[in-house]
């Protein structure tokens, strides 16, 4: 029989194809998104996509996977770890 934890921990990919689209593995969640950016929960901490028309086409939350097409300027990431809890804002935790 295997680890439960085991079975839950993916992996997180992300395969970026000539700034025009891109494909991410180990997504819990889209928080946001709009034709200049969108705001990924990851396995990895929080991931902020900056472009110009941005769209996500496929995402399947089961599988933790998120198709985006558009043009990509930036990804940028941050913690996520505990401020949730804490009852800090989304807002908050971005600009720490």
């Amino acid at each position: 029989m295997e680890d439960l934890t085991a079975m839950k921990q993916r992996q997180h990919k992300i395969m970026l194809t000539n700034r025009k689209g891109c494909t991410i593995n180990g997504v819990a969640d889209v928080l946001s998104f709009d034709p200049n950016e969108i705001l990924l929960e990851t396995d990895m901490g929080m991931l902020m996509i900056k472009g110009s028309e941005l769209h996500v086409n496929r995402l399947t939350l089961e599988k933790g996977e998120v198709d985006i097409d558009g043009r990509v300027d930036s990804l940028t990431y941050s913690e996520a770890g505990g401020y949730a809890a804490k009852g800090e804002s989304l807002l908050a935790r971005l600009f720490k």
